[in-house]
């Protein structure tokens, strides 16, 4: 098994996590939370990420650069992997939320295990409510999306198509009583189905990271507010 896998104590549980209807009974860890106090905003969207998709993520994420902020994902292909590495960048703390357990054989998608030792080696990350070497199982995304919603205190949608597997991680932020943002797109953009739809339900619609501060309720720097 993977050096440093522990399971957490209850107290220990990240963000609001406990406060969800059905908090998972263990949760497993590699790494290193978020000091007491930092924001967590997780970020999600479609695998299969529109190049518009991809630059306006990094874009917000970048924006959020310095301030007491953690990134949270899925270390899934397209959005999620966007904005782990988008995170990393600004040198941001960054969460994984994989569907597999923590264990470097079974960390999936395979192809983001490099993504995965980034994380970590930057000080971030990784959590599961599987036992280390829990193979991931299709039934297991949805139940880890409710983890993601579940301890952020905002929730970042940055593309879905009509019947995107984000859409559920969006509804159960509501569900939970987590502010929704949503990033715009052109009409008739099939990436922009999902997030129009909730953005006609009373979605925040996000056209910039100052956007995004302020329903974490963060003071933008002044630095920030004269460029």
């Amino acid at each position: 098994m993977s050096a440093s896998v522990r399971q957490l104590a209850r107290d220990e549980y990240p963000g609001a996590l406990l406060e969800i209807p059905c908090p998972p009974d263990t949760l497993w860890m590699r790494g290193t939370l978020p000091p007491r106090g930092t924001k967590l905003l997780a970020v999600v969207g479609s695998r299969k990420l529109s190049p518009y998709g991809r630059e306006t993520c990094a874009y917000l994420i970048s924006g959020l650069s310095g301030y007491p902020i953690s990134i949270i994902s899925g270390l899934a292909l397209g959005a999620d992997a966007c904005a782990h590495e988008a995170a990393l960048a600004a040198g941001l703390h960054t969460i994984a939320v994989p569907g597999s357990g923590l264990d470097d054989s079974v960390l999936y998608p395979r192809s983001n295990v490099g993504l995965a030792q980034k994380i970590l080696a930057a000080g971030g990350a990784l959590l599961s409510e599987h036992e280390p070497t829990h193979r991931a199982q299709i039934s297991d995304f949805p139940s880890r999306n409710r983890i993601m919603a579940g301890m952020a205190d905002t929730v970042l949608l940055i593309e879905a198509g009509e019947k995107s597997g984000t859409l559920i991680t969006a509804r159960l932020a509501v569900e939970y009583n987590r502010e929704v943002l949503c990033v715009p797109h052109r009409i008739h953009d099939a990436h922009g189905v999902g997030t129009h739809q909730f953005i006609r339900l009373g979605a925040t619609l996000i056209s910039g990271s100052a956007d995004i501060l302020e329903a974490l309720r963060l003071e933008p720097k002044l630095t920030d507010c004269i460029k």
